[in-house]
């Protein structure tokens, strides 16, 4: 194959822009889908891609493109990326592994706050970036308001910009002829010794784990055998392919600057890295590709089976799911509440949200999880430094030296006129105004400082409600400072329940006990014996509930004689409901555990 001939290039945008339509008609017009075939989001193959109508995973695609202005055909190798910030990660893995990318901005809503994020993302990549101005078909379109922001805020020229329509299919020519005029071949030796790169990986039920690699220099055949540079283990080769056509398809040689697959006798998903290089152990490369940047997750909580003889096919589950999402992390961990499980580590609450309809979906599970927390560190008095992750780790309130947690650097775009009430939203979230910057007439790009606690729950939804959904935001962790920490126990009937307990700032203790108990007195059922629900912060009760027992009338079947009868039945009733209190457990439903995670 003609080197030359190849293109690698990505489709990134903020959510919602149109990326996967774009994607969809590229498909269309370069024949690689039977147009009787076609349908929406074709390169998002989960379910729950569909019915939320967003990109949660990566897709790759190897198209053949016969450019009628240049008379020539090319190979190109496309991958559709997600637009929300939670994914933010799976956008960079597929950065690495192209020359180019396709900018989408929406002609209705303009530059938002995950277009610039991915635009900076592409440059740090050195990457050359066409930009493309999509649904230009809209009523609501302003074309050139978008373009004034694209030069202005971009850095882009006029003559640079795609005007398109991915659902009526124009300028998708267009944007295809960009592609293979502007974004370079990609480079390498074929014989120099072998280097690829492992960007992303899958589960396959029938091929077991499927493994996507950039070729960078040398040559990959099925008879040769490869090398984790960094697990340092040796694999042979059984299938060698490309994704063509949406289907897998084996091929006789991976060249360099080829993006492809490969499956091995693989049979632990643990062992595949993903950044790992790989290389032939015969000839090795001297040295091993810089990889990506560690993730660091931002948001921790609990994951449990219902029944606890799930926990193996919750650990499997797992590592099969962590395979093809590298951002989330795990570890083993005991509750008194609900016996083993796993704490979990995510980018953000889609992330986690995510996470667990797929567990539940694919692997047929019924999960608990427990309440979101970020990461503090913890300053002791012996001059240790540990982090806490969850509210089990935080040591006695004497041996705290200083409590610090994480600040992040939050970019808002937002309407002129919403300009005021998202200050004022963000100031009553512990938010400190950093700077603002007017993007045209009517939009402003606005920075704050503010602790991570307070943007990873419903901070997204409430901003687009002010901006009346024209508001977007990305964020990211910079920095830790002192703060204020308190541990808020819930007590039932006087008992811990840990699955409810949670790491905040001080002066928020007293309002959110206030809304947990009252909220749980409405999820929890009457039990035959009453219940007593109380927030506290060490010994200090701040918030209690009662939830009366079921109504049981031990004198139903007296129908007369003398009253001490019934007394004394009223008597042994009371020692009973006692000592059924004492001992008893209370049944919590599941939807009280993920009710208290939208508070």
């Amino acid at each position: 194959m003609d080197k030359a001939l190849l293109r690698n290039f990505s489709i990134i945008a903020h959510i919602d822009h149109g990326k996967s339509t774009l994607a969809d008609r590229i498909l269309e017009v370069t024949g690689a889908v039977d147009m009787r075939h076609k349908g929406d989001q074709l390169l998002d193959d989960m379910e729950l891609e569909k019915e939320r109508g967003i990109t949660i995973k990566a897709s790759m695609v190897r198209l053949n493109y016969f450019s009628k202005k240049f008379n020539q055909e090319y190979i190109l190798n496309l991958i559709d990326t997600p637009g929300h910030v939670d994914f933010t990660y799976e956008v960079s893995k597929s950065l690495a592994a192209c020359e180019g990318a396709v900018l989408v901005v929406d002609a209705g809503q303009g530059i938002e706050a995950q277009t610039v994020a991915n635009y900076y993302l592409a440059l740090e990549n050195n990457l050359h970036v066409i930009p493309v101005i999509n649904k230009v078909d809209l009523i609501s379109a302003d074309v050139g308001r978008v373009k004034s922001q694209v030069e202005t805020v971009l850095g882009f020229k006029e003559e640079e910009i795609i005007l398109a329509s991915a659902k009526e299919g124009n300028g998708i020519i267009e944007i295809l002829d960009r592609i293979v005029e502007t974004i370079p071949a990609p480079g390498g030796k074929i014989e120099d010794p072998l280097k690829a790169l492992i960007f992303d990986c899958r589960f396959d039920a029938f091929k077991g784990v499927v493994v996507f690699v950039k070729v960078i220099d040398g040559q990959i055949s099925p008879k040769t055998q490869l090398k984790m540079f960094n697990a340092g283990k040796i694999y042979k080769i059984e299938e060698l392919g490309v994704f063509k056509d949406l289907k897998y398809s084996a091929v006789e040689t991976l060249t360099c600057g080829e993006v492809g697959y490969f499956t091995a006798n693989l049979r632990d998903p643990r062992e595949v890295i993903i950044g790992d290089t790989i290389t032939d152990p015969k000839n090795p490369c001297a040295t091993a590709l810089p990889g990506y940047r560690k993730v660091k997750p931002l948001v921790f909580c609990g994951i449990y089976p219902v029944n606890p003889a799930d926990f193996p096919q919750l650990r499997d589950a797992m590592d099969k799911l962590k395979l093809s999402d590298a951002s989330f992390v795990f570890e083993s961990e005991n509750s008194q509440s609900f016996g083993t499980g796993f704490r979990c580590g995510f980018l953000g609450l889609l992330h986690m949200e995510i996470v667990q309809e797929r567990l539940e979906r694919e692997y047929n599970l019924n999960l608990i999880l427990t309440v979101p927390n970020v990461v503090y560190r913890i300053k002791t008095k012996s001059g240790e430094l540990i982090e806490v992750d969850t509210p089990a780790k935080l040591c006695p309130v004497q041996d705290i030296e200083e409590s610090l947690e994480p600040f992040a650097a939050l970019l808002m775009i937002v309407p002129v006129d919403s300009i005021e009430a998202v200050c004022d939203f963000t100031k009553s979230r512990r938010g400190v105004f950093v700077s603002n910057e007017y993007l045209g007439e009517d939009r402003v790009k606005v920075v704050f400082s503010i602790p991570l606690a307070e943007i990873i729950v419903d901070f997204y939804d409430r901003i687009k409600s002010i901006t009346r959904g024209y508001g977007s935001m990305d964020y990211e962790v910079k920095e830790y400072l002192p703060t204020k920490l308190v541990k808020l126990d819930i007590l039932l009937n006087s008992q811990i329940c840990d699955a409810f307990s949670s790491l905040m700032f001080k002066e928020k203790a007293i309002s959110r006990a206030h809304l947990l108990v009252s909220k749980l007195r409405e999820l929890i059922p009457r039990q035959l014996f009453e219940v007593t629900i109380q927030a506290a912060v060490g010994s200090q009760i701040l918030a209690s509930e009662r939830v009366r027992s079921v109504g049981k009338n031990a004198t139903s079947k007296c129908s007369g004689g003398d009253i001490t009868r019934k007394r004394k039945l009223w008597e042994t009733q009371k020692k009973g409901k006692k000592r059924l209190k004492q001992f008893g457990k209370v049944e919590i439903p599941q939807e009280a555990f993920l009710e208290v995670l939208k508070i």
